[in-house]
This record gives structure tokens, sequence and C-alpha cells, in this order.
């Protein structure tokens, strides 16, 4: 289960808020935190206005201004970057244009994401699926078809398919939770046959935890230092307890998914005696008797016979005397 803390956009142009957003991540446990690489310029026209949630959540109309302001430069992930490394957490950025595709990949980043929003960007993917990297991919808004045609996309500029990860997403900030729609995980597995995780947008923990008990190889999640903080995400974000508390779930989660065989475990095994039965006398028998089903009785400890063996003891003929609660032996 790899775990992957979401950043994003959180650090409201800071980079020293973002350093402090990679410590809380690393404290949590996290395996990466993720940040976006773009430049506002190559994202967005001028023109292009805002969701919904943007403009609730930080009050701008014009995405251009409003990513301007939440924009770091590629020396600042860079020193963010060394700064992970310094702490012991793993540094994963979204590219948004081919520039930033490059840029992270000369940084050394060791998987590259591919976003909701950039799934039916034919270039971005080509330049993605050119470095070679294993990719993990979000489907927000997407159908399957529009999943096949960027899976074909990364496989024919360089990906190989057993590199790519699905994740299930909902975009739309926060989720409602009737719109989830976990079991879609189920379908992109078996549509694709790839490894399929999760990346939530919804309030709480409680629905990334499910994603893990359903098998999700990965989860994405956002979190901030501030929820109250102007900035189109902090809304439907973690607090940096929340995470930790997010990660502890889901780490005890998939550990209690386990093995799929079913067998008795080393640590149930002691208790088998103690909670299973044997057949034993319900009341005084004499050697040479036959034994019938009103002379027997289970009782624990199951240090004797089974009672499925029951139907063989009846009828036996007994070895010897047998006081009431004695084990039957053959």
């Amino acid at each position: 289960m790899i775990i992957i803390a979401e950043a994003g956009v959180n650090h409201n142009g800071s980079a020293d808020i973002a350093r402090r957003l990679a410590d809380e991540a690393a404290r949590a446990g996290a395996d990466y935190v993720k940040f976006q690489t773009f430049h506002a310029e190559k994202l967005v026209t001028a023109r292009s206005s805002t969701a919904d949630y943007q403009r609730r959540n930080c009050q701008a109309t014009s995405q251009l201004e409003m990513l301007r302001k939440l924009q770091l430069s590629e020396k600042d992930f860079i020193e963010i970057a060394r700064h992970c490394e310094d702490i012991g957490i793993r540094f994963l950025s979204t590219p948004f244009d081919e520039q930033s595709v490059e840029f992270l990949s000369d940084i050394g980043v060791d998987m590259m994401k591919v976003p909701s929003g950039e799934i039916t960007n034919l270039p971005l993917l080509r330049a993605i699926g050119q470095t070679g990297l294993p990719v993990v991919m979000s489907t927000g808004m997407c159908s399957i078809a529009d999943v096949a045609l960027a899976l074909d996309a990364l496989s024919e500029s360089g990906t190989p398919r057993d590199k790519i990860t699905l994740l299930h997403c909902n975009t739309e900030y926060p989720t409602p939770y009737q719109d989830v729609n976990l079991r879609a995980m189920e379908t992109l597995h078996h549509a694709f046959g790839l490894p399929v995780g999760y990346s939530d947008h919804t309030v709480g923990i409680t629905v990334p935890i499910a994603a893990a008990a359903m098998g999700a190889t990965i989860i994405e999640k956002h979190f901030t230092l501030d929820k109250q903080a102007a900035g189109p995400d902090h809304a439907a974000s973690l607090d940096p307890e929340e995470l930790k508390a997010m990660v502890n779930a889901i780490r005890t989660t998939t550990l209690a998914l386990g093995s799929a065989i079913k067998i008795p475990s080393e640590s149930e095994r002691k208790n088998m005696a103690v909670a299973r039965k044997s057949i034993v006398a319900a009341k005084a028998i004499r050697k040479g008797e036959t034994l019938t089903a009103d002379m027997l009785t289970a009782k624990r400890p199951g240090t004797g016979l089974s009672p499925m063996l029951w139907d063989t003891v009846c009828g036996s003929v007994a070895s010897r005397d047998f006081n009431i609660d004695d084990p039957i032996t053959l």
C-alpha cells in the first residue's frame, strides 16, 4: 500500500509552507508528499473562469489570477525535494505542462502523476510516456473509453502498461458520498487488468479507509495546515492530525486484509483445544456396551475425539469403562 499525502497547492505559493507540509506528511507516516508543478500561463487562458468550489473557497473569478498566486518556482521545488530527502519522505509532484514533465524527470522523481483534468491532453500524455517512469493516473470525470485512450497514448509513447496504476477519483471538492462509487475501482481493474487505487476528495477519512479495505494499492488524499485558509483545496483537505489518523487506519486495514487462504492463524491455534469440544461420556459406561447417542455428549476441551466423528462412535463398542465426562476413545 502506498499512501500519497497530497499537499497540492495548499502551500498558497509559499515554499516555507510547502516544507512544513512535507514535515507533517512525514510525521503522519505517508510514503509520498505530492505537490503540483505548473506554469500558470501554460495551464490556462486569461479568459478561463474558476470552478464553483474555487470561487467559493478563494473568491477568485479568474483561474489565471488564482494559479499565479499558487505557483512555485523550479528552484523552490528543488529545495523542497531536497528537504523531503532530508526528513525521510519521498517527493512527488503532478506536472501540468511538458516543461514541468521534463523538469520533474530531471530532478529524479520516481513516478509521474497524470491528474484527472489532463487525461485528455494527448501532448502531455506523450511527454509523460516518453520519460519511461511508472505512471499513476487519476480518472476523475472519465468514462472507460477516456481511460482506454489515455492508456494507449502512454504505452505508445514508451510507458509499459505494467508500470501504470489507475486511481478511481471523483473531481468535485468535496465529493458527495453518493457520488464516490468505490465499486468503479473493480470495474477499472477488470477492464484493464491494472493495479487500481483511489484519489479521495470527500470530507473525512472514512472513504479512503473503505477503499483500502477493497484492495486499493494507492491512496491519495489532500491535506493542509489550516482548513480555513484561503485557497481552492483547503476546505476539502485533512488537517495534520486527521492525516495521521487516516494513515494509521489504512496501515491497520491493509495489515488486516492479510491472506486469502482460509486456515487457522498462528495466533488462534492455541485456542483450538479450549474453544472446541470432544465426545465424552454422558453417563457411566461399562466395557463391552454398545455406544448410543444418549450415552454420549460433546463438551470442552477439544483434546479428544471431534464431535464430527459422532456417527462413527455411535454403534461402536466401549473398549473400557468410562465415567461421566471421560473422553471417549475408540
